[in-house]
């Protein structure tokens, strides 16, 4: 059951980091979605999207091996 929460969990923020990468490829191809308005703010938000994703997906696996002591003491907390 903790696996599945886990997986659940983790679906949020790759989610994210698609949604970047999809608003990305159509700042490049220059569609603009009626949300954002011009290219420009689409650009930037789909910069974010996928920082934000990106930086949740990394956050989890390092803790998670940081809890199982599988980082070899390069980022411990002090």
């Amino acid at each position: 059951m903790g696996r599945l929460i886990a997986v659940i969990m983790m679906m949020i923020p790759v989610m994210i980091a698609v949604l970047g990468v999809k608003l990305m490829r159509d700042t490049l191809f220059g569609i603009v979605h009626p949300l954002y308005g011009t290219l420009w703010i689409q650009g930037i938000a789909s910069l974010i999207f996928f920082i934000i994703g990106l930086w949740l997906v990394g956050g989890f696996i390092l803790h998670r091996d940081r809890k199982r002591n599988k980082t070899k003491g390069r980022f411990e907390n002090k």
